[in-house]
């Protein structure tokens, strides 16, 4: 099989802080656009995956499949810019990752 057949699976893992926020509700209403802004621009699946009950932090998530790693790398380091230029949130850390179908 030819080497640069199969496909490249990317994702990225965001621990953000949010600003001045004091409830579950301010939280919601900062991280559902950041959610919509991002599958709407970049194509890609995203959801908060963790830290649910916490009014200040969240986990944020995004993926993308591509054919080629180049592609997905961009995508991905393009959607960590995005992410840290944002002025309501402060980006504390973020852990990416590729993998190829044939790994």
């Amino acid at each position: 099989m030819d080497s640069i057949d199969g496909m490249w699976v990317g994702w990225i893992e965001f621990d953000i802080l949010l600003g001045d926020v004091q409830s579950l509700k301010e939280k919601r209403s900062v991280i559902r656009p950041l959610l919509a802004e991002l599958k709407r621009r970049f194509e890609v699946s995203v959801a908060e995956v963790g830290d649910h009950d916490q009014h200040r932090r969240s986990q944020v998530g995004a993926g993308l499949v591509a054919a080629d790693r180049a592609h997905l790398v961009e995508v991905l380091t393009a959607v960590e810019r995005f992410v840290a230029a944002k002025p309501e949130i402060e980006l504390l850390s973020a852990r990416q990752r590729e993998i190829h179908s044939e790994d």
